[in-house]
């Protein structure tokens, strides 16, 4: 509910880092399914309360399962982190990492009704909520009683009601581990001149949060591509369809080791 971003309010020192601050950054304009990209409120990655959130650069396809709040009165009239200003009567909403602007079609789990909002802000930053709704989505949807519900969210391309056929890269498994953390690997070498090889093809590719990090093994030194860490399963399968779409067929989820 209102509790999405509270606890910033608490720390001034962390102000900056809640819905209203992440970190701004031009990344340029792509058309999609999320239309025109937002000239701010898209940075490639922004870290907030210690976590480090990718921005995906394409909505296309993904589909989401999770728990739904909202945000009101506390928030109306402020400046979301797409720079538009929040209307707690408009039908947005605040995701953590999909292209602002979005449109995403929502569907309560309990009571099945659903709608279509545009994500424009950043949140929610609460263990396991995946979507801020606006009061106007909250209250269509039945969520703005209890505070907040079981949702499966799915990007639509502007002008449609109902999201398209989503196709996952890998299967996903129900119970994953919250807070372990994700990797997306690229490749592992024991050339260093190969690894780098492959990071200049990812930067290329404009995947410019790739990492090479070395592990010592009794086999002897190795030189892993990633990108991550991330903290979220459906995040990192949509991260996995966007770099096998650019070319890059081995890429694979992988749990820190």
């Amino acid at each position: 509910m209102k509790t999405r971003l509270l606890t910033c309010l608490t720390i001034p020192l962390l102000v900056s880092a809640c819905t209203f601050g992440v970190p701004f950054g031009e990344r340029g304009e792509s058309q999609g399914s999320s239309g025109k990209k937002s000239k701010s409120g898209n940075p490639s990655s922004y870290v907030v309360f210690g976590k480090r959130y990718h921005v995906l650069d394409s909505a296309d396809g993904f589909v989401q399962r999770g728990i739904a709040s909202w945000y009101g009165t506390k928030f109306h009239g402020r400046k979301t982190s797409s720079g538009e200003v929040y209307s707690m009567h408009a039908m947005t909403a605040a995701h953590k990492t999909l292209p602002l602007p979005s449109y995403v079609h929502v569907k309560n789990l309990d009571n099945g009704r659903s709608t279509v909002v545009r994500v424009n802000d950043r949140g929610p930053f609460i263990q396991g909520r995946i979507i801020d709704l606006s009061y106007a989505a909250a209250k269509k949807l039945g969520v703005n009683g209890p505070g907040t519900a079981k949702v499966e969210i799915s990007v639509v391309k502007r002008g449609q009601t109902q999201p398209s056929s989503v196709v996952r890269a890998i299967p996903l498994t129900s119970d994953a581990a919250k807070d372990v953390p994700l990797f997306i690997q690229m490749g592992s070498f024991s050339s260093a001149a190969n690894a780098s090889s492959l990071m200049q093809d990812l930067h290329e590719a404009n995947e410019s949060s790739a990492k090479i990090s070395q592990l010592q093994t009794t086999n002897g030194l190795f030189y892993r591509v990633r990108v991550g860490p991330l903290f979220d399963i459906d995040e990192a399968n949509a991260i996995i369809l966007r770099l096998r779409g650019k070319g890059f067929q081995t890429a694979r989820i992988v749990v820190q080791d």
